[in-house]
């Protein structure tokens, strides 16, 4: 059996770091305030000039190196980002251009803080059906360009950055002692859209609008429907979170993610938490948050390692794995 192993994992973030505190100047707002509600500390912006594929570009070349592949190597480029470049052409072709890759395909996955999962999922999708043997998958945003810097209840929440893996094919028995993805699932109900969402676009406003979102109703959907997802892994694989080594989830809320682990049962000192220094990078989220655990050596070869992630839509998902 096919199945697509992470061989290489990098990621970037801008350099200048924003504290609660910087906010307490611009609305009403206090470190106190913002820590106790969802657990952030601090979050990076991009600077002046410094976009999506920037960050993606960084990323994209720090996972090629740790995978000890060139981008000739590559057949495929899917960037997950809600914070592209331009309307067109897709930030994925930028990325490849720059990477100097004038071969095979690159393109976009729209499922804000789902899209990693999504992109990740479509690769191994790709991967398995023997369209393609390696693939570099980013999450790249820029989220800074799009809030209401007035409206306290989202300013204060994201941040921006890229992570990215390459996968690669490799075969496997077709039982859970393989390395690479044992099972994803995704998901999408379009009826919550106006709970989290961007109000501009180039067909409804001709702008680019800026987040609005509905906190506690996010908050309320969020533990069932992402441990919908990670059931439906349990339920494919036969694993439970006994069987779990590290659980990776995005990283919007502190809180969500305690209340998630604690349902699923899986012990605090398994899950990967960078929200805290990050906040919400939407679909940069778990890329950086799973290249920081395998970089300090928390994730090793062998690991079973569960993916989830929540975004506007609603859109969810998740991504069973074995490093």
């Amino acid at each position: 059996m096919i199945r697509s192993v992470i061989s290489g994992c990098g990621s970037y973030l801008p350099a200048r770091i924003m504290k609660n505190a910087d906010f307490e100047g611009m609305v009403e707002t206090s470190d106190e305030w913002i820590v106790q509600r969802t657990g952030i500390r601090e979050r990076r912006i991009a600077a002046e000039g410094e976009t999506t594929a920037d960050l993606g570009e960084a990323a994209a070349r720090a996972a090629l190196a740790s995978a000890g592949l060139t981008p000739a190597d590559l057949d495929m480029i899917i960037l997950a980002t809600s914070t592209p470049d331009h309307t067109f052409p897709a930030t994925a072709v930028e990325i490849q251009a720059r990477l100097g890759m004038h071969h095979g395909a690159a393109f976009d996955s729209q499922a804000v803080c789902s899209g990693f999962i999504f992109a990740l999922t479509t690769a191994d999708q790709f991967i398995r059906t023997g369209h393609a043997r390696r693939i570099l998958v980013i999450g790249a945003e820029t989220f800074s360009r799009i809030l209401d810097w007035t409206d306290r209840t989202t300013c204060v929440l994201f941040g921006d950055g890229a992570g990215a893996v390459v996968v690669e094919a490799a075969t496997g028995r077709g039982d859970n002692s393989d390395r690479g993805i044992l099972t994803a699932h995704l998901r999408s109900d379009g009826t919550h859209r106006d709970k989290l969402y961007v109000d501009g676009g180039p067909s409804s406003t001709g702008t680019v609008g800026h987040l609005r979102m509905q906190g506690k109703e996010v908050f309320r959907h969020a533990v069932g429907i992402i441990t919908d997802v990670i059931e439906a892994a349990y339920a494919a694989t036969g694993l439970t979170s006994d069987d779990i080594d590290w659980f990776v989830p995005h990283q919007a809320n502190r809180r969500i993610i305690d209340a998630s682990a604690r349902k699923l049962g899986i012990p605090p000192e398994k899950v990967i938490v960078t929200v805290d220094r990050h906040g919400n990078t939407s679909a940069a989220s778990i890329p950086l948050a799973l290249c920081e655990a395998v970089g300090d050596g928390r994730i090793r070869r062998g690991d079973v390692v569960l993916l989830e992630a929540m975004g506007g839509g609603f859109t969810w998902g998740s991504v069973l794995l074995r490093w």
